[in-house]
């Protein structure tokens, strides 16, 4: 079976609820499995409590557990234009990851969500592609094929850069059926992607420090 990893870091829910469906739409290819974790909570507990976080009971993963999937769908929500801490933190740990090619090759994508309509979920998407670069993923979007994000009836999170809902300034909106419609087609398109190419060639291992190959 072709292994997808769902890896997500939600405060209030609605990336939870995005990763749920980018993980049945990936289900839904056959001859793939897809998997949720979340990564470690990073905020003390008091802000936690202050800022109505919710309890998430989604077990969590390393960066060791990364190299297992041939494809890995990166959920965020969108602080100041960018990706949360948690998820940077996560990230920056993969530096043995990268020094030995362990996720060159490997289909990548990201999905957000953002307080209002003009939150900058595209700018979170776009900053968040740079890291999987670094480590030599191939990016997947959202591609216009998902036509629910050209809909102009209703407020739509979504681009072709990657799903996204809309939570609202005080965080009770939830994500629509359009948007969980996104991130499923997304979680489906990176799955069927990633099943054409889970093939078992590694990359040779790099020197760190001068780059040439071991």
């Amino acid at each position: 079976m072709t292994r997808v990893l769902v890896l997500y870091y939600s405060s209030h829910g609605h990336i939870r609820e995005m990763a749920a469906a980018e993980a049945r739409g990936a289900r839904s290819v056959p001859g793939v499995t897809a998997e949720l974790r979340r990564v470690p909570e990073t905020a003390p507990e008091e802000i936690r409590r202050q800022a109505g976080f919710e309890d998430d009971p989604t077990p969590t993963a390393t960066p060791a557990d990364l190299p297992d999937y041939a494809a890995i769908i990166f959920g965020t929500p969108t602080y100041f234009g960018n990706m949360a801490g948690q998820m940077k933190q996560f990230l920056d740990q993969a530096g043995g990851l990268w020094a030995r090619n362990a996720l060159v090759g490997k289909v990548g994508a990201v999905f957000t969500s953002t307080g209002s309509q003009h939150g900058g979920h595209e700018a979170t998407i776009l900053a968040s592609h740079q890291p999987l670069l670094h480590l030599g993923m191939l990016i997947a979007g959202l591609p216009y094929a998902f036509a629910g994000q050209t809909r102009m009836d209703e407020i739509v999170g979504g681009s072709p850069y990657g799903a996204a809902t809309i939570a609202g300034g005080d965080n009770a909106r939830r994500p629509s059926e359009t948007e969980l419609a996104g991130a499923h087609f997304q979680g489906r398109y990176v799955a069927e992607i990633a099943l054409k190419l889970d093939q078992p060639a590694p990359w040779p291992a790099a020197d760190a420090q001068s780059g040439r190959r071991a």
